[in-house]
């Protein structure tokens, strides 16, 4: 029995379709089919049903995928042990390197298939585009994402602060709540910067910004330091960066959150994705 072919049947029961799995494993559709009948003899038993419309397991196919992902696992094990290359593994995301990034590293480094991350700064639109094309194996998203191709996974929740001019009247107070401050002199990055975040933060405003968007992060900053009115908002985890010594930041009450995803190719395998997960869950 190769272990070939019991990816080739894992793979298919996650997708409970031949030629989807043959896509994730980019090979061709007949040599799936060909390596689940010849397993399926091998076994003597009938592992999926199969019709023009559906595949679908059988009971005994239901048992044989527990163990064919156990020893998957145990196979992975073995070549950890034997020293095996870890496989490289290109993130696409901000410039600013986290805490729950590098708690990622570690845990990829340290999985049973171990991971050398490369990490790609780019913009979010070209981040995305980039998973899409298969120049990066994921991708990390602050903010709702809906794009064809993509398998879009919720993963973390941090809360968002609101950053001010160190001399703004509410600098140095223990928390604050939007209903505090004053909308009109609210300062985003344009949309194009971040299109998710973006979205994000306008969706948990109590009124929406009667200000145009004021560029990039780095501009929306420096605007904040110079006018002790203005202010903007920021993912908690983004502020573990030092900032300027012109402004600071102040936690809101009740707490506003937003969501961190973990974006992959639909081709990507499932047991693969679900590491990625695993990684940067809180």
């Amino acid at each position: 029995m190769e272990l070939r072919a019991l990816q080739y049947f894992v793979t298919v029961s996650e997708e409970l379709h031949f030629g989807r799995a043959a896509e994730r494993l980019h090979i061709v559709q007949p040599a799936v089919s060909q390596q689940i009948a010849r397993l399926e003899r091998e076994l003597g038993v009938q592992l999926l049903e199969r019709t023009s419309r559906s595949v679908r397991l059988t009971a005994v196919g239901e048992r044989v995928l527990v163990a064919a992902r156990e020893t998957l696992t145990a196979a992975a094990r073995v070549r950890v042990v034997a020293g095996e290359e870890a496989a490289p593994l290109r993130i696409g995301l901000a410039s600013c390197v986290t805490p729950r990034f590098d708690r990622a590293l570690a845990r990829l480094r340290d999985s049973d298939r171990p991971a050398a991350p490369h990490l790609v700064d780019l913009p979010v639109t070209a981040r995305l585009d980039a998973v899409r094309d298969g120049d990066l194996d994921l991708a990390l998203v602050r903010g709702a994402v809906a794009e064809p191709g993509l398998r879009v996974m919720p993963s973390w929740s941090e809360p968002l602060h609101a950053v001010l001019a160190t001399n703004h009247w509410a600098a140095g107070k223990p928390f604050l709540s939007l209903l505090d401050l004053d909308p009109a002199e609210l300062r985003l990055p344009s949309r194009d910067t971040d299109p998710p975040l973006h979205d994000a933060m306008l969706a948990v405003l109590p009124v929406a910004p009667p200000r145009p968007p004021a560029g990039d992060l780095v501009n929306v900053l420096f605007q904040v330091s110079q006018d002790p009115e203005s202010w903007t908002l920021m993912p908690a985890e983004q502020l573990a960066a030092p900032l300027s010594g012109r402004v600071t930041h102040v936690p809101l009450d009740p707490p506003v959150t937003v969501v961190g995803h973990v974006v992959t190719s639909r081709s990507t395998p499932q047991t693969c994705a679900a590491s990625y997960l695993a990684a940067f869950s809180d």
